[in-house]
Formats: structure tokens, sequence, C-alpha cells
């Protein structure tokens, strides 16, 4: 057998090259996600590009999404932020293709990579090395749940973070100690872009946002947690928020959250 890179079924993370797959997924194991009922299960780079593309949409102009068909893993997207000073691919996954390369590299290329939580580190250590070795700024809170090594990692600390073309990452923490997220002022026609990933979520209605400490095992935040979330927000211009699985605020996205934070609070109340 040879060695080959390993990725697990229910969350999309890639692991190290090795011959046999990982005795487990830490990331899986944790409370916040889940291992599936008939256990750990994994595939690899070669049998999910067999089986799976990815599809670039234009959000609007200098935002495309990447995401997976058919879904795999979480089903997340990731987003190409374009500015005059060089790309930011804002959050990852699974697969890295030939075909997805080049059509980025037509769009510029990526400068750098922000992932919002460990959920989402997928494939990113690929994604930098496709790209010239682009720095991943992951927040130092998270450092643990890296499961692939990279020395291109560049863990940050703080509160915030500012990049190039005005790009800022915030340590929101919450769903974990590290958990960050990207604002990106020059989007929304100058009115400032969110990039939230699921912290804040957008709900199936499209016109409220909620918080979970985790989302498959229904595990909500308190009070404090919440407040200190949006409290890192504070001082932020955006109008729009992008959120990771096609559901978006086009407009008034800090008014929505604002509101959604007491009908949140309402509900938990004794």
């Amino acid at each position: 057998m040879t060695s080959q890179y390993w990725i697990c079924l229910t969350c999309g993370v890639r692991y190290p090259q090795a011959v046999h797959p990982p005795p487990h997924c830490p990331i899986c194991e944790d409370e916040r996600q889940y291992v599936r009922p008939g256990g750990q299960a994994w595939t690899t780079t070669a049998e999910l590009a067999a089986t799976h593309r990815n599809v670039l949409q234009e959000e609007e102009p200098g935002v495309w999404s990447i995401r997976t068909e058919p879904t795999f893993a979480i089903g997340q997207r990731a987003f190409l932020v374009q500015t005059p000073e060089g790309n930011l691919l804002c959050d990852s996954v699974s697969l890295v293709d030939p075909e997805t390369m080049e059509r980025i590299r037509e769009l510029g290329g990526i400068r750098a990579i922000a992932v919002s939580h460990p959920h989402y580190y997928s494939s990113m250590a690929a994604w930098s090395a496709a790209f010239g070795d682009a720095p991943i700024w992951i927040h130092a809170g998270d450092r643990e749940w890296v499961m692939e090594p990279s020395r291109n990692i560049h863990f940050w600390t703080g509160e915030r973070a500012d990049l190039f073309g005005g790009i800022s990452l915030i340590r929101s923490g919450g769903h974990f100690a590290g958990y960050q997220v990207t604002v990106w002022p020059s989007g929304a026609g100058g009115k400032g872009v969110l990039f939230a990933g699921d912290q804040p979520q957008v709900c199936l209605d499209g016109k409220w946002v909620t918080f979970m400490y985790s989302y498959p095992n229904w595990i909500p935040f308190g009070p404090s947690t919440v407040k200190r979330i949006v409290k890192s927000l504070d001082g932020v211009e955006f109008d729009r928020l992008y959120g990771a699985f096609g559901r978006h605020l086009v407009s008034d996205a800090k008014l929505v959250i604002a509101r959604s934070v007491d009908r949140y609070l309402r509900a938990i109340a004794d």
C-alpha cells in the first residue's frame, strides 16, 4: 500500500499522509461534532476528486463562493475575496483539484487563507501549498485542533489582526476559543461585509441569526457568551453577512444580529 492523504467523511478535515487512516478523528469526537452511528469512516483525496467537483459562483463584485457538489462532509462553502493587494481565501473546502486551482489562478490566485474554526480546516494545508505556500491565518486559541501541521500556518494572538486590502480578522470566540470572523470593508458597495462562517448562523428564513455551541448536538450558549460574541463586533462596520451554507444577509446585517440577540436571550431566559 502507498501513503496517501486521508479525509474524515464526517467533518471533511484532511490528515497527514499515511499508509493507513488514523484510528480516530479528535474533531468529530469532540462534543461539538459527532461520530456517525456506523463509526469513524474515511476517504482519500483521490477518491474525493473522482466523485465530486467544486463550483465557483460570483456573489458580488470581488466575492466568489466555492462549494463542493454533491455536498461533502459538513457542506460549508469557502469564499475568495478579491482586493487590489491580493486575494484571500476565507474558510476552506476539502476538495483541491486542478480545475478549481486553474479557475482561481484566473481570478488572481490566493495571497493568504483565513479559516474561521476547526470544523472548516478541511484541506487548508493543500490550498496553501497549491498557491505558493500562502500563509494560513488561524487564531492561536485553536492551535490544538490542527490535525495536519503545516509550516505555512500563522497562529496570531489578540483580538484583531489586519491583513491586506483593508481585510481584518476578529476573534469572536464562543463556538471555539479562537473562532474568527473576517471583515471586508470594501464589500457590499463599500458598506462592508462580514464572513461569519456559522457564528452567527443565518436562520432558514433569512431574517434572523442564531448562536450555538454545537449545531449538530443542539447545545446552546448562555447569555454571557452570546453578549461577548456580539461585543467583539462593536465598532466593526458591515451591512452584509455571508454564511457558510449559502444563507446570507444581503443588507442590514448588524441590525438583524442585534434583534436576533434580543430574541435569543428572551428564549433562554428562566
